[in-house]
């Protein structure tokens, strides 16, 4: 049987993925030129503090949102006071505005949904000081997790090298430079922070928190059913970008994957619907089957 507290490491791993990938936002919009990075216009320290910003807002504030249901899961009821908010908060990021593609220097509305994800990490510290952290024994799932992991850290390279400020060398990937219609020319997959990275990140995430020994019953539907849904729109996302950045861009290809950023009415959005099913069936199969 897991221990209360094997939920608890894969919280921790998160929070060290999206912690470690503010901080190289940070660095990559500090020196670089806001002309050589998207929809920013802020130099310096302050740039970089205001894309990280917008990056807690979207997407780290989704995530948190799955943190803070599997710290209430070991927290006492009274949690509920500081976790209730803490949802509350972290999904205005969802509200329109708050987070426009086209415009991603921060804003005043952006602090809103980065205090909820503030307030989910001391309810993840909360919960380690209760019960520990450790990580779920071995799972029936986990060679696919590994597998699935390994293709989307590898088709993410161009975007970790973005995030970076490099271009991989020797066009690997298809980053060097691409002639669009009436001669522009740019890079196929630009300096700086892409939404297909997120995507990756998202399913990474997903792929931990699968994993999260949540005991509550019904918070243990609800958790799994959010994580199914971050699997699945992470996946549309990572794969959106990555076609229109090495298939449209370079001509090979003139027909797009949808944008899924936002959520709409739509085709692609039914495919995440879809695959949101398929993946809670497959994780509560799972679960019914775990030590």
């Amino acid at each position: 049987m897991r221990g209360r507290g094997a939920a608890q490491g894969e919280a921790l791993t998160v929070w060290a993925l999206w912690g470690v990938l503010a901080v190289v936002v940070v660095v990559t919009y500090t020196r670089l030129d806001p002309a050589d990075l998207y929809a920013v216009s802020r130099t310096g320290l302050g740039g970089g503090l205001s894309r990280a910003l917008v990056l807690v807002d979207f997407p780290t504030a989704l995530v948190a949102m799955a943190l803070v249901l599997i710290a209430l899961d070991v927290l006492p009821r009274t949690a509920w006071w500081a976790g209730g908010p803490a949802l509350a908060l972290c999904a205005v990021t969802a509200w329109p505005g708050v987070v426009e593609p086209s415009d991603l220097d921060a804003r005043l509305v952006n602090a809103v949904p980065a205090i909820g994800v503030c307030v989910a990490i001391a309810l993840t510290v909360a919960a380690v000081r209760r019960v520990g952290a450790s990580f779920a024994p071995r799972l029936p799932g986990d060679p696919v997790r590994a597998g699935v992991a390994a293709v989307v850290l590898v088709l993410s390279l161009p975007w970790l090298a973005a995030d970076l400020g490099w271009y991989l060398p020797g066009g690997v990937f298809l980053t060097d430079t691409v002639v669009t219609e009436g001669n522009e020319t740019l890079a196929a997959v630009h300096l700086g922070h892409h939404h297909g990275l997120d995507g990756a990140l998202l399913v990474l995430t997903a792929l931990l928190l699968s994993r999260a020994a949540v005991q509550g019953r019904r918070l243990r539907q609800v958790t799994t059913g959010y994580v199914a849904l971050m699997l699945a729109y992470g996946a549309v996302n990572f794969a959106e970008d990555g076609w229109h950045e090495q298939l449209v861009k370079r001509g090979t290809l003139d027909w797009r994957i949808p944008s899924a950023k936002v959520p709409s009415l739509s085709p692609v959005w039914l495919v995440i619907l879809g695959l949101t099913l398929l993946a809670f069936a497959v994780l509560s199969r799972e679960q019914r089957k775990a030590p």
